[in-house]
């Protein structure tokens, strides 16, 4: 992530990812999500937060790294990447794989 020099660092540094996870959690909407995230990113970004997503489970499940490139297409690099990030991360791709049927979170 890009670091702005012109805010000063403090509680107002991360006010603008709280507003955007605020407005991500009112829409309870699939089709509004999709819509909204369509309008904010570019189809790069998007391709790159839907391949992030897709290995969440695969990894869950310990699928190996090979055989997730070999399903989806991620770089294996972008594999590892989501890994070290799902082990030593904020929570977030737990707390997102918890909302899922447990069919869904590629647990054992």
């Amino acid at each position: 992530m890009k670091t702005r020099t012109h805010l000063p660092p403090g509680p107002d540094a991360d006010a603008g990812l709280r507003a955007l996870a605020q407005v991500l959690a009112a829409l309870r909407d699939p089709a509004a999500v999709a819509a909204f995230l369509q309008d904010l990113c570019t189809p790069a970004e998007l391709e790159a937060l839907a391949d992030r997503w897709k290995v969440v489970p695969l990894l869950r499940a310990g699928t190996p790294y090979r055989a997730i490139h070999d399903r989806t297409g991620v770089s294996v690099t972008t594999i590892g990447r989501v890994a070290r990030t799902l082990e030593r991360g904020a929570g977030g791709y737990a707390a997102a794989l918890a909302t899922l049927p447990a069919s869904d979170r590629g647990s054992r």
